[in-house]
Order: structure tokens, then C-alpha cells, then sequence
């Protein structure tokens, strides 16, 4: 015998629909029950006391989550100093290697760090002149630093900055780089400026004695320092040459500006005093060969500067690319 609104199956009962009065609303009628439900007094299925509760417990929820990430970015920031970071040199992460970084860069990622223009094309040369004219203008206009410039001052091998100051970079020492020369893009011998990371706390220890000099130094630094005023000694120097033989063979001759050829020591140690300036170098490449990618590779000089020469995790150098088309 069958039970009402129950089908047999392998000896089970299973309900099933057959006695179920079918749904004789149609999509916009279902629609607006789902939206608002008259009979059964529901909102999107839900009665008004249960959206009351559900809104009543998220804003408890996230009143508590906010007051509590509130509380542990307050116990965060109460561990910081503005001024000094809590771990430096050996302790920190970044070390006590200071990189190296040169301008300009391009902004399409896909040109990396290869530096390509013709010179007769003034569309081409103005890009690269824009990037150079964007990452010297505090150097030009000290107007723009937080400190307006006031706590610049000059200073020399003998002299450092004062408490609350800063060395103040000569940018009338860039000679045929400086930006009313148009940097040497439109004479087809552009420059490259040379930078140092700064590491808080960092000091160089520099090569100042012309006899004892590394091996692997370049022939031509070695003649600089040899011949060099004995009060730019204590600079950490800067090297540029082509990466492979053939590089060395088309790079031409180079000159560096400012002509010490490197960073003084009185710019260091970096303590972030507002209004700081790193030092550059300008390298100028008088006659490099045309429509060829030359590899060039710069290094700073010092002896708690370590160096590799591995591409993807270069040490105390960097690489970049130098193309000049016809």
C-alpha cells in the first residue's frame, strides 16, 4: 500500500513533489518577493528585527576591530623614532654596503637600464633631459627641500657641517654636464649621473694613501689618486668602464665632474638631517661609438665597500646600457 505524497524505491520511502501546489507567480512576482515579502513581512528574507540584529552585531564587530587595530598601531608607532631608525648598519637588514644608482632612468620598464636616443632627434633628447632636469631640482632649487635650503652650507675636507646642517652639493662643478650644457645629449656625449645609497650611520673608509691602492683598481683611477690634490684623499672614488673588452674597446674617453672624481667624506655619515642632499658624480662620455649598446659598469671605491660583479645582485656597482644612434 502507498502512502500519500511518498514513492517506493528499492523497498525506502522517499517524498517527493507530486503533492506540492506548484508556484504560480511569475520572474517579476518572485523578484518582489525576494525583495519584499508582504505575507510573510520579510526584507530579502529577513524580517526587520533580524536585519535590526545582524547590523547591530557588524557594528559591534567592526567598532571592536577598529579600536583594537587602533590600539596596536598606536603601540606600533610609540616604538618608532622619526629621526633614527631602531636597527643600523650590522643590526638592519639593509647592511652596511651602500649601492649604487644612477640617472636618468627610463619609465617604460621595458627599456631596463639601457639609456638609447638619437641626437638628432630633439623629441628623444628632451625625454632623457626631462628625467635628468626632474632628479636635480632640489640640487638646483634648494627652495624645494623641507628646510628651504637655510641649513646649507659650504663645505670642505677640513671643514664639516655644522649640528643641524648640511653640505650643501656645488652643482656649478658639473661642468659640460650641467643642465644649461643640456647635459651633453644634443652632442651625442651624454652624461650619467652617479649616486651612493645612503645607510643611516655609514661611514666610509676610504683608499687615502695613493701606495696602497687594490690590484684590480682601474689604471686610469690609480693615475687620478696618484696625481691627485692630497686633500681629496678621503673620497670614496668612482670608477666607469665597459663591462666586457669589446664594451672597453667602443666606450671612448670618459671625464668625471665633480674633479675629484668621487664622494667626499665630509658628506657622511647620513643622520637624515632635513635638507640632505646626497652627493653625485657626473660621468661624461666624450666619444662613445654610435648605434652600438655599449655595458658600462660604475663602482665606488672604498674599503668597507664590498663589490660583486654578479648581474642580478651587482655589490657596490652598477650596470647600465649606453646607445646612441646616428
Amino acid at each position: 500500500m502507498s502512502v500519500p505524497g511518498k514513492e517506493v524505491k528499492n523497498g525506502t520511502y522517499e517524498f517527493n513533489d507530486y503533492m506540492r501546489a506548484p508556484d504560480s507567480r511569475n520572474r517579476w512576482e518572485i523578484l518582489q518577493d525576494a525583495l519584499y515579502n508582504k505575507k510573510e513581512g520579510t526584507y530579502c528574507g529577513r524580517s526587520g528585527k533580524q536585519w535590526g540584529i545582524t547590523a547591530v552585531f557588524y557594528c559591534v564587530f567592526f567598532s571592536c576591530l577598529a579600536v583594537f587595530f587602533a590600539i596596536c598601531m598606536k603601540g606600533l608607532l610609540a616604538t618608532l623614532n622619526e629621526e633614527k631608525p631602531r636597527w643600523i648598519l650590522d643590526s638592519s637588514i639593509i647592511g652596511t654596503n651602500p649601492g649604487l644608482g644612477f640617472r636618468p632612468v627610463s619609465d617604460n620598464e621595458k627599456e631596463g637600464a639601457l639609456i638609447w636616443y638619437s641626437a638628432s632627434n630633439a623629441t628623444q633628447v628632451q625625454r632623457w633631459t626631462g628625467f635628468l632636469d626632474t632628479f636635480l631640482s632640489d640640487y638646483i632649487n634648494s627652495t624645494r627641500l623641507p628646510t628651504g635650503g637655510r641649513n646649507q652650507q659650504i663645505c670642505s675636507y677640513t671643514q664639516a657641517a655644522k649640528p643641524g646642517n648640511v653640505c650643501a652639493v656645488n652643482v656649478n662643478d658639473w661642468g659640460p654636464c650641467s643642465p644649461q650644457e643640456g647635459y651633453g645629449y644634443n652632442n651625442s656625449a651624454p652624461c650619467v649621473f652617479v649616486k651612493l645609497n645612503r645607510i643611516y650611520g655609514w661611514e666610509p673608509d676610504c683608499y687615502n694613501d695613493s701606495k696602497d691602492l687594490p690590484s684590480e683598481m682601474p689604471e686610469s683611477l690609480v693615475r687620478h689618486i696618484q696625481t691627485a690634490d692630497k686633500s681629496w684623499l678621503n673620497t670614496i672614488w668612482v670608477s666607469c668602464q665597459g663591462e666586457n673588452p669589446h664594451d672597453r674597446e667602443v666606450i671612448g674617453e670618459l671625464e668625471y665632474y665633480p674633479k675629484s672624481q668621487g664622494f667626499p667624506s665630509f658628506y657622511y655619515p647620513y643622520v637624515n638631517t632635513p635638507g640632505y642632499l646626497s652627493p653625485i658624480v657626473a660621468v661624461h662620455f666624450l666619444r662613445p661609438k654610435r648605434s652600438v649598446i655599449i655595458n658600462v659598469e660604475c663602482r665606488a671605491w672604498a674599503k668597507n665597500i664590498v663589490y660583486s660583479n654578479i648581474k642580478m645582485e651587482k655589490k657596490g656597482a652598477i650596470h647600465f646600457e649606453l646607445m646612441i644612434d646616428d
